[in-house]
């Protein structure tokens, strides 16, 4: 019997205010240990995280997931390398999108999947120069004021 557990959804807010998301994909994450048991306590952040190719796999840098509790043994460093899976059509993909055009790729998302997986979202990004971020306050501030009803 599948045990219903609350939701976990940890986001990643800074990314969407410095970056500009061109594509958008999910991938799994490999985890050891007790970590997935971290992730679904809520014990996982995504602040300056960053994914980078090596020898043609992706990994993520600085996702920082907390020691579990209760754990005695087999702990590992919670800020460690941590390997991204896609297929490799995809990998192929955001690696020449990378190289060429000097994108980034950076998590958006970190939560749990129906099935009980860890999955990230990830995204193909260009950063914002600092106008594009004035316009997107802009734009934050008039959609607020419209909900409210408020002259702007």
């Amino acid at each position: 019997m599948k045990q219903k557990s609350a939701k976990i959804d940890i986001k990643n807010r800074r990314a969407g205010f410095d970056y500009e998301f061109l594509e958008t994909y999910t991938a799994g994450v490999v985890l050891y240990g007790t970590e997935i048991k971290s992730i679904r306590a809520g014990k996982a952040s995504l602040a300056d995280t960053y994914c980078v190719f090596n020898r043609g796999e992706l990994y993520v840098k600085n996702m920082h997931i907390s020691e579990y509790f209760w754990a005695s043994f087999n702990r590992k460093d919670p800020k460690r390398d941590r390997k991204l899976l896609l297929t490799r059509k995809e990998l192929n993909k955001l690696e020449r999108s990378v190289k060429e055009k000097g994108l980034t790729i950076v998590p958006t998302r970190l939560f749990i999947s129906d099935n009980g997986y860890a999955k990230l979202n990830i995204a193909l990004a260009k950063g914002k120069k600092e106008y594009d971020k004035r316009e997107s306050i802009k734009d934050k501030d008039r959609r607020r004021a419209e909900q409210r009803g408020d002259d702007y």
